[in-house]
């Protein structure tokens, strides 16, 4: 192999103007691919690679024979014999004839091999003055941290790490597989190259893709490119939120809705019990509890399955609910009062209070939820400030806004959340991170009501809210103006909720009395006929 000019590790081939297939006497272009950005040489050496890893080995020596390219670089085959012979100098000699490498790789490289050296020198029997030389003359000079040459010095009477024959060879495998980790990648093709090169650019082009709404698997035969119809935009009959939708209005009552498979619905239970218009509901968790609240209100817990109100929150009668969310063991919930003054709280399922934040310099809070892991509590306080607070730490993070926050939506793994502003923009913030600019979306009409939008899609990649215009808007995340706009609606559209379950599925509320549900063009054949 050494001395094959075809088996270089640059290209061009270094000498060759113009490489030719060893069967032909046309030469082959160095290049490949429309704009001529592909090696050759490298791109046949990655398709070796990924036939030997396939276990195609065959396949893989036949490419090797037929395009003069070897998977190996003739420095790393030397390399390879001379590790595992233990010709120390002629490794150290490999490692200094690669040109681009930096002065501290190439001595810890070189440290690496006169450290194995010198440990089994150590091991052997009469190895301790030649060990000592090897230290002293070969390690001492390279430009390392001195306390690893001490360490080794230590060795001599301790004999700490020394080598024996029994362990040798997989001691001398395991420097060779060191030493490639540090050498550039022409030396040895990094193991699945190929597959990470076709992943990454699969997950550019969905990631790319506006209108990407899929979990399944996307094909490797053509770019990948989705059409509008994977957002929902057909306007059809009443779903749900997963398995459920929970609507509420000012007639006092909430509904709860099951969606079935074919993503038609039935009405499940009409929730009676409230004197005033109910605010909000939030769902448990685990889907088998309901919490409504009227306005000025106290808090009801409702039996999914049954219907039957399971608890009236009496103990909290006196304090007006703005917000409340759930914990993910669906075992407690925490909850934002104004009245008769400005506290967060949290209570079990019986109503019995375990926590409190109060005092005169509490805000008022306006919305709150809580990640899915139980770590944080977010809320929106005095109107233009978010405050996310990590329960196990303590730590406090304060996000303000330039305007009035109307509403708070969670992504559903936590990581991310938005609110709604009357500047008629929507923020994005990360929760664990420090950044003071958020990702913005405009389009929609908002200022004088609350709107509420939320994630939705595979892997949440969109955000939907909205309007004051009447209709709802649709975001890809990763843009900044819509890219799709429903209509149907008549009056302010106040709430859309997208389906977690089903991503072509988003449901909106809006002033008009109606709750419409929009799903995409599964099979636009099908629906257009």
């Amino acid at each position: 192999m050494e001395g094959d000019e075809n088996s270089s590790p640059r290209s061009p081939l270094e000498g060759e103007s113009s490489p030719r297939h060893p069967n032909s006497l046309n030469p082959v272009p160095p290049v490949l691919g429309r704009e001529g950005l592909i090696d050759r040489t490298q791109f046949i050496r990655i398709i070796i690679q990924a036939l030997y890893s396939l276990d195609y080995r065959k396949a893989a020596a036949l490419l090797e024979l037929e395009s003069g390219v070897h998977l190996d670089s003739p420095e790393y085959t030397s390399l390879l014999f001379d590790t595992m012979a233990g010709r120390w100098d002629e490794c150290v000699a490999i490692i200094n004839s690669i040109d681009e490498l930096e002065a501290e790789v190439r001595a810890t490289a070189c440290f690496l091999v006169r450290k194995e050296q010198f440990l089994e020198l150590l091991g052997s029997g009469d190895g301790l003055l030649p060990a000592k030389d090897v230290l002293w003359k070969r390690i001492a000079s390279l430009d390392m941290d001195r306390r690893k040459v001490h360490k080794l010095a230590r060795s001599l009477i301790s004999s700490e790490g020394i080598l024996t024959e029994e362990n040798m060879v997989s001691r001398r495998i395991k420097l060779l597989l060191d030493l490639v980790e540090l050498l550039p990648p022409w030396v040895r093709v990094p193991s699945g190259r190929l597959e990470h090169l076709v992943e990454t650019a699969v997950l550019k082009q969905t990631s790319s893709c506006f209108y990407h709404n899929s979990p399944d698997a996307v094909t490797l035969y053509v770019d990948h490119e989705c059409s509008q119809e994977q957002i929902p935009s057909k306007c059809i009959q009443f779903s749900n939120n997963g398995e459920y939708l929970a609507t509420s209005s000012r007639d006092c009552t909430a509904i709860i809705w099951m969606v079935k498979d074919d993503d038609t619905v039935l009405l499940k239970h009409i929730l009676e019990g409230h004197m005033k218009p109910i605010s909000f509901v939030a769902w448990s968790p685990d889907d088998t509890m309901l919490l409504t609240c009227g306005n000025e209100e106290a808090l009801k817990l409702w039996d999914v399955e049954t219907g039957m109100c399971k608890l009236t929150f009496t103990s909290l009668v006196n304090r007006t609910i703005s917000s409340c969310a759930w914990f993910p063991n669906s075992d407690k919930i925490v909850c934002g009062s104004s009245e008769p003054y400005n506290c967060i709280f949290t209570c079990d399922l019986e109503g019995k209070e375990l926590e409190v934040w109060q005092g005169e310099r509490m805000p008022k809070v306006s919305d709150l939820a809580v990640t899915p892991d139980g770590c944080c509590l977010i809320s929106i306080c005095s109107s233009r400030e978010i405050w996310i607070r990590d329960f196990p730490r303590g730590k406090e993070r304060f996000i303000r806004e330039d305007h009035s926050i109307a509403s708070l939506s969670l992504s559903r793994d936590g990581q991310s959340l938005i609110v709604n502003l009357n500047s008629e923009e929507i923020h994005l913030w990360k929760v664990n991170a420090t950044s003071d600019v958020p990702d913005k979306f405009r389009g929609h009409k908002q200022g004088k009501y609350v709107i509420r939008s939320c994630f939705g899609g595979s892997n949440c990649l969109f955000i939907a809210s909205g309007s004051e215009d009447s209709q709802i808007y649709i975001w890809q995340r990763h843009h900044e103006t819509p890219i799709k706009v429903l209509s149907g609606h008549s009056k302010t559209v106040n709430c859309v909720s997208w389906n977690p379950t089903k991503p072509h599925m988003l449901a909106s509320a809006s002033d008009d009395d109606t709750v419409r549900i929009w799903v995409a063009n599964r099979n636009p054949t099908k629906i257009f006929t």
